[in-house]
């Protein structure tokens, strides 16, 4: 390394240690860009580029106070410095500091306005472009540059343009690649990996390629075993080779899952090794790049009069585009048993049924039949606010007593035997079974979840959001308060997601005059835990500014209710596309006060909102948006007519219609 022989001779050359920690953090050591950015700066402490160079370490580690504390200071050294400017806006949005907010999202959009302008790449990364109040032609200029850089790296290789098959395989079927760096434990994963298997092999053949190696999971496994072809591309780190191998097996339509995120090759469809590219799932928003002919969607998220935000002609699904794989990670979420004790009814009184409370998921319920009484109570409710009754039907297991449930719960004990009948604490998946606690394979325990588990009120009403606190602005913040004033008796169950943002978020609903109580915070958990919590919930608050994707997906499978505002961008629209594909587009509010007013009548008119519960909770089983089989089928027959338009020598175009 250059930049060694150049410490070596010259000690004190802070540039060149700033300059090696670049290269090492490419080559992701992440300790010794540390330590060489360290060194810089205790060399030359007004080095700007070197504390901004640290701070993105620590930002890609999580450590956000570090790194907000070193590009304020890369910011005082360097006024005049529009990257760092944008990447501190990043980290205050992560952790909810919204100081001087409308400022600094002028300032952002000016910074990035005038980047355009002057032809630069800008400082705000098109992943984050749906975060600030950005137009659509910014955003799709945002990923054009990144495109266009790609297309830079892959022109010092001089390759020449490939060629294509012009005929399906000889038995006729389309070649599908799928390129991911998500085949793992990852949410991309959690939401296809049953789509390369039930596929239909008459029609399609196809090949997975991974970005990334092997993580020893069951997630990867499956789709490296369900697959026709699984090919490690993490093995081949030259683009060039890899595109070659591509080209090689003859792909028709290559898919790219990754867009802008982490892992991403885009030089590889840069190089155009495939006839039709494809943006599909992993990506919320447009590439920007000349190289992609198609992004899937669907015509809730991304209807024809927003098609000018999108660079790539737009394929719709005829559902939604969004999938999720939870009948096959979570059967045990398909029933649920509310837990009541023979001496002291609650559900059997004059309250009514209340599914939030106390409950037990398990594959298999016979070891409750056989230790508890166990009956169906159905309930005629009547919403004050439609003039149809409902029927409610619950299950409910009487014990003789919940004594040892609750002494577990208090204990924080990993199981307890009540009446003869094991059960587990929903808290203890990953000390019981932690592949079952990650969701590679169906817990088989008897799962006990309760609100006294989390801390939250029982006979409240709980409004909840697992999404990343990035995704919260003032204005939701806003509404979500004013929700809470509303509704008597109703508090907010949000995540530490990061744990900085928890104060922060406190201190401005404070300010909003929402007092202590009213929010209440939880730890991240692992991914079964996290689905099925959300059963505790009686309703999830959607983030406006960008959308719960797999969040919104694992909190309809818990068979919670979402309200959703729908925006422009496809970020923001998503929810939207899930809630019209379940059956349920009342929940989709046009504006802020009717989304205000949706969760509010959900939250004071209790009939209504047991009503649309059993309403969400029985429209999951059979709806498209969590059948894999359908999906695969409507994806294969996307890909078809993409491929007859390319074969019968039409240029891409919009596919609306089925």
């Amino acid at each position: 390394m250059h930049y060694k022989e150049a410490i070596r001779i010259q000690p004190t050359f802070a540039d060149a240690y700033s300059n090696m920690g670049n290269t090492l953090k490419e080559m992701q050591d992440i300790q010794g860009a540390l330590q060489c950015y360290t060194r810089a700066i205790q060399i030359n402490p007004a080095f700007a580029d070197a504390h901004s160079n640290l701070a993105s370490i620590h930002k890609d580690s999580g450590n956000i106070p570090e790194a907000i504390q070193s590009y304020r200071t890369a910011l005082k050294l360097k006024p005049d410095f529009p990257d760092a400017y944008c990447n501190l806006a990043h980290c205050l949005q992560i952790v909810c500091d919204w100081t001087d907010y409308d400022a600094r999202m002028k300032k952002l959009v000016s910074i990035v306005g005038e980047q355009l302008e002057r032809n630069r790449l800008p400082s705000v990364h098109p992943h984050h472009s749906m975060l600030y109040p950005l137009s659509h032609e910014y955003r799709k200029a945002i990923a054009n540059r990144h495109a266009n850089l790609c297309m830079e790296k892959i022109n010092v290789l001089h390759k020449q343009p490939y060629k294509y098959p012009s005929e399906l395989t000889s038995d006729g079927r389309i070649r599908i690649g799928y390129v991911s760096s998500d085949f793992g434990n990852h949410p991309t994963s959690h939401l296809m990996q049953s789509i390369p298997g039930l596929h239909d092999k008459s029609r399609v053949e196809i090949f997975c390629y991974a970005l990334s190696p092997d993580d020893g999971t069951t997630f990867r496994s499956k789709i490296t075993r369900e697959a026709e072809h699984f090919i490690d591309l993490s093995q081949i780190p030259c683009n060039g080779k890899a595109a070659d191998r591509i080209n090689q097996d003859g792909i028709h339509i290559l898919v790219n899952m990754n867009g802008y995120t982490k892992g991403a090759r885009n030089e590889i469809f840069a190089l155009r090794p495939a006839p039709v590219q494809v943006m599909w799932l992993g990506y919320p928003g447009t590439s920007g790049a000349p190289f992609m002919d198609y992004l899937i969607t669907d015509r809730i998220t991304s209807p024809m009069k927003l098609a000018t935000q999108y660079s790539e002609k737009l394929a719709f699904m005829p559902d939604t585009f969004f999938v999720g794989d939870h009948k096959h990670m979570f059967p045990h979420l398909k029933e649920r048993v509310l837990i009541e004790s023979v001496d002291n009814p609650k559900l059997l009184n004059n309250e009514g049924i209340k599914d939030t409370v106390a409950l037990i998921n398990t594959t298999d319920l016979s070891p409750v039949i056989e230790s508890a009484e166990v009956m169906t109570i159905k309930e005629v409710v009547n919403p004050a606010t439609t003039k149809e009754s409902v029927e409610v039907a619950v299950t409910v297991a009487q014990l003789p007593s919940t004594a040892p449930i609750e002494s577990m719960i208090q204990a924080g004990q990993v199981q307890a035997t009540v009446n003869g009948l094991l059960v587990q604490n929903g808290l203890a998946t990953t000390q019981m079974n932690n592949k079952a606690a990650t969701g590679e394979e169906p817990p088989q325990n008897i799962l006990v979840t309760t609100r006294k588990q989390y801390g939250l009120p029982e006979d409240a009403v709980i409004y909840c959001n697992f999404n990343q606190l990035y995704k919260i602005d003032p204005s939701t913040l806003q509404m979500w308060c004013n929700i809470l004033k509303r509704v008597p008796k109703s508090v907010v169950w949000l995540l530490r997601f990061p744990a900085h943002g928890e104060a922060n978020i406190l201190a401005q609903a404070q300010q909003l005059g929402v007092g202590a109580g009213r929010i209440i915070f939880s730890n991240v958990a692992a991914k079964e835990e996290h689905v099925r919590r959300g059963q505790l919930a009686d309703v999830c608050l959607d983030t406006p500014l960008c959308n719960g994707h797999t969040t919104g997906m694992d909190v309809l499978w818990a068979g919670t209710p979402m309200i959703t505002l729908s925006g422009e961008t496809l970020a923001s629209r998503v929810a939207a596309s899930q809630l019209h594909c379940l059956g349920c587009p009342e929940l989709v509010a046009q504006t802020r006060q009717e989304y205000e007013d949706i969760a509010c009548k959900l939250g004071n008119d209790r009939e209504y909102l047991k009503a649309t519960r059993a309403k969400v909770w029985k429209a999951r089983i059979d709806s498209p948006l969590f059948d894999c089989k359908t999906y695969a089928t409507n994806l294969e027959r996307l890909f078809g007519r993409m491929w007859k338009k390319y074969s019968g020598g039409e240029k891409p175009d919009h596919i609306t219609e089925w």
